[in-house]
Parts: C-alpha cells; structure tokens; sequence
C-alpha cells in the first residue's frame, strides 16, 4: 500500500464481525500483538479497538443480527456518508445499512457492490480511522475478489473516484496513482457457494512464521506462504472464528 494514513476513498478502517468477540480478541493479540481496549459505554455494546503500539489498528464488534456471518468488512473513507449511499445505489449496488452514526466517532454506510461484495463507508468525526498502516501488524493492502471484474473496474471508480491500474494477472485500485490494493477474478479454484468479498491483507515480519503461528493458534491455511510474482510474499488463512484474512511481507510492495 503507497497511502500512509487515512485519505478520502482509500481504505480507513478494518473490523472483525465474531460470534465470540473474546476469542476474535484472544487469537489477533498473540498474532499480530494487539492490545484490545473496549469501548466501555453501554451504548457501544461492546465495540473493542484493538492497539497496536499503542495506535488503533482494527477493531472487534459483536454480530450485528443472525444473518451476519463472521467475517471481516473492510471501510473506505467518504467525505459524505449520505452522499456515497446515493453513489452506491446509483452506480448500480445496494445499501444494506442506510447511514447511521456511531456515537461521537462518525458515520457509517454498510454497502455491497453489484456483484454483492460486502463493504463499509466511513465518514470520520472523532475518528478518522486507523491510525497505523503499512506497519507489520496493521492492514497494509486490501484486495477485492470477484467474478465480475468488468462491473466492478466501473462501480469503484464511479462511488469512490479510484484510479484503475490493469495488467494481464492484476489490476491494481489506486487513488491519484497510489495504489493501496487489488482485484483477483474468482475462477474455478473458488467454490461458487463462496461469495465475492474484500480481504484484509496485514503486514508482517516474516509470512512463513506469521503463518506458522497462525496455525498454531487454531487458524487454517487456505493458501501457504507464497512469493507473488514482482510482488510480496504472501499466506491466506481463516481464523479459528471462520473469517478470511491475508498476510503480506511488509515493505513488499502490493
């Protein structure tokens, strides 16, 4: 990722939706170093950031109703969280939680693209966003996995004004030609019951130990350590709680 911080329409906050918030906190802890710091206040209802180093790097929340899975959900900071909605609808995807605050922090959309991938937009107040990226630990790419490449090189573009950068293998988002994350077209490798979706990449140290320590601690290798074509290396996982994640080399480049 070539964006530092938090800037409208790149990525700005990552958080893990678990049926067992205490587990989601216990497993990213020993494997990231996350310190967790629940928001105290009733209305919260248990919202947790976690910290790396003292920096908010991802948050933990409880399921939202029966019908969320455990997963991540990736958000991307909008200067108008009513006016994106609009966009959304209006780029052809569909608002599934219509814009709320949340508390003093700022407002949120939860959207889907046309194909139905799953994301939030986030229109910070007291919180901009995460406060660390790129650093191993904290989120560090984000990659959209689709079967409908077409539809979706027009609709984020459209409702997030992102720069488009194709090649044969990967196309590339970016915002004013920093890139910061990517597209994989699902193909017959993928399950047709798994769904399009955003997945978090986290920077790390060493891939091969994160990995290995990853497993340890319950997690399930969907892809080992692998070293990307002019790119990082990289491992896909799925915590013990059934959400997907990634982890890169940090400083590898997308």
């Amino acid at each position: 990722m070539k964006i530092n911080e938090v800037t409208v329409g790149g990525p700005c906050w990552v958080e893990h939706g678990s049926a067992d918030p205490q587990g989601a906190q216990r497993f990213y802890g020993e494997l990231f170093g996350w310190r967790a710091e629940t928001d105290e206040r009733p209305e919260a209802r248990g919202y947790t950031f976690m910290r790396l180093d003292g920096a908010v790097a991802a948050a933990v929340a409880p399921l939202m109703g029966e019908e969320q899975p455990t997963a991540w959900t990736l958000s991307f900071a909008v200067a108008d969280a009513d006016a994106s909605a609009a966009l959304v609808r209006g780029a052809g995807g569909s608002v599934l939680v219509e814009p709320a605050d949340a508390l003093d922090l700022g407002r949120f959309v939860i959207a889907a693209d046309p194909s139905g991938a799953v994301f939030g937009l986030w229109q910070g107040r007291t919180l901009a966003g995460v406060e660390v990226l790129n650093a191993p630990g904290a989120l560090g790419w984000v990659e959209l996995l689709t079967r409908d490449p077409s539809g979706a090189t027009a609709f984020y573009p459209a409702v997030l004004g992102w720069t488009v950068n194709p090649s044969e293998v990967y196309t590339q988002w970016g915002l004013a030609g920093l890139d910061f994350g990517g597209m994989l077209v699902m193909d017959d490798r993928f399950p047709p019951q798994v769904p399009p979706h955003w997945l978090p990449y986290f920077a790390v140290a060493d891939v091969d130990v994160s990995a290995f320590r990853a497993g340890n601690l319950g997690a399930d290798v969907l892809m080992p350590p692998t070293a990307m074509p002019d790119g990082p290396r990289v491992a896909v996982l799925r915590d013990p709680l059934g959400a997907a994640f990634a982890v890169h080399a940090a400083g590898g480049g997308g």
